[in-house]
C-alpha cells in the first residue's frame, strides 16, 4: 500500500468519542464531569479530542484538492482595483468602528485596570496585565469623543460582550475596552464612502473612511493617527 493510501485509511481509522452529544450538554446532561467544568468545552475531554482532529492525518484526496485550490488564481482578488481589504470591526458605546487588521494584537477577556498617578487627562485609563505583560490602557470613548451617555444606556445589554482589544505597533502595544467585538470583516474598496458631516469632530480626525455594514455605518479608522496621537497622549 502507497503511503498515501496509508495515510487515508489512518485519517478514516480515527474516531472520535463525541461524548459531549451523549451525556454532555449536547445530550442528557448526565456527566459528571458538568459539575466541576460547567460546559464541555471546558473540559480536558473535549480539548483532547479537538486536538486528535486537527493533528490527524490528512488524505490524498484532500490535500490534492486544497492544492489545486490555492494553486489556482482568484477571481477578483488578483486584481489592484478589487482586491479585499480586512478590518476588525468593534462597538464602543453607540459606535460601530473599525481597524485595520495590521494593528490588531489580540482581543482578550476584560481586566482590572490599575490606575496611574498624576494621569489626569482622561485617555490614559491606567494599565491592565495581559498574559503577564503590562499594557496602558486607553479611553477610546474620550479619544473620539464618543457620547458616554450612550455607554450608559447600553452597558447592561452589553456587559456580557465586553472585551479588551490590544493593538500595537513596532514600537510598542497598548489596550482599550470595546463593548463588543464582532470579529474581522474583509470588503472591497467600492464599498466605502465619504465621512459624512454628522460625525463628531473629534471621531472625524480619525475616521479616514465608512463602510455599509449589516445595515449600519461603520467608521473606519486612520490607524496611523490614531496610534500616533495615543503615543502623544501617553508620553
Amino acid at each position: 500500500m502507497s503511503d498515501a493510501s496509508g495515510t487515508f485509511a489512518a485519517a478514516a481509522a480515527w474516531e472520535i468519542d463525541d461524548c459531549w452529544r451523549r451525556i454532555g450538554v449536547q445530550g442528557d446532561r448526565s456527566c459528571p464531569e458538568l459539575e466541576t467544568h460547567l460546559h464541555c468545552r471546558n473540559c480536558p475531554t473535549f480539548e483532547d479530542a479537538a486536538r486528535g482532529l486537527l493533528d490527524r492525518p490528512l488524505s490524498a484526496d484532500y490535500r490534492a484538492e486544497w492544492a489545486a485550490h490555492f494553486a489556482g488564481e482568484k477571481a477578483g482578488e488578483t486584481d489592484g482595483d478589487e482586491a479585499l481589504a480586512a478590518v476588525v470591526i468593534f462597538r464602543i458605546g453607540e459606535e460601530w468602528l473599525a481597524l485595520s487588521t495590521s494593528v490588531f494584537e489580540e482581543v482578550a477577556e476584560p481586566r482590572r485596570v490599575h490606575s496611574l498617578p498624576h494621569r489626569r487627562n482622561g485617555i490614559v485609563r491606567g494599565i491592565v496585565n495581559v498574559r503577564g505583560e503590562l499594557l496602558v490602557c486607553i479611553s477610546f470613548a474620550t479619544l473620539l469623543g464618543i457620547d458616554k451617555d450612550a455607554e450608559v444606556e447600553r452597558r447592561d445589554r452589553s456587559l456580557h460582550f465586553e472585551r479588551l482589544v490590544v493593538i500595537g505597533r513596532a514600537n510598542g502595544r497598548i489596550a482599550f475596552s470595546v463593548h463588543e467585538v464582532h470579529g474581522i470583516h474583509r470588503f472591497r474598496p467600492n464599498a466605502l464612502t465619504a465621512v459624512p458631516g454628522t460625525v463628531g469632530q473629534a471621531a472625524s480626525a480619525f475616521t479616514k473612511t465608512m463602510l455599509a455594514w449589516q445595515g449600519r455605518s461603520v467608521g473606519i479608522l486612520d490607524e496611523t493617527r490614531l496610534l500616533d496621537a495615543i503615543d502623544r497622549s501617553i508620553a
